[in-house]
This record gives C-alpha cells, structure tokens and sequence, in this order.
C-alpha cells in the first residue's frame, strides 16, 4: 500500500472492535478506496492496524495511531 492509497480517519462506533479502547482517541489509517466504500454503502473499514468501525468524525481533530504510523512507515520504507 503506498502513501497515495491511505488517508487518516476515525471510528465512530467502539463496539465493532474487540474492546480495545485506546484505539478510540485516535485517527487511523485506511486505504482511500475502502473510505469511498464505506461512505456509499455504509461499511466497516479496517485500518492498517486492524482497528475496525464505520468512520464519521473528522480525522483532523485526532492524533494518528502509532500502531497504524509505524505499519505506514514500514510500508513505505519497503516501497523505496
């Protein structure tokens, strides 16, 4: 997955995860592709670092994920 293929974005619905709260106050990243999908039909999205829920808030107002920023890095690293 390149960088062109990720966008930050957030969850808005906790219970689609397993209980993992910390996942909550943060932006994550997902390929651009699945936010569309999700937009239209109304989908869960799964971000790179596994976290799942059906976005809606503004990924702006949150910090990203250090797990889905350090999978990012990697990515991108192995791309080079």
């Amino acid at each position: 997955m390149s960088m062109s293929e990720t966008a930050p974005t957030t969850k808005n619905e906790p219970r689609l995860a397993d209980g993992d709260g910390g996942h909550d106050r943060f932006a994550h990243y997902v390929a651009k592709a699945d936010i569309v999908r999700s937009n239209v039909e109304g989908v869960p999205v799964v971000a790179l670092c596994g976290k799942k829920w059906i976005p809606n808030r503004d990924p702006d107002r949150y910090p990203v994920c250090p797990a889905c920023k350090e999978i990012k890095a990697q990515l991108s690293s192995g791309n080079s």
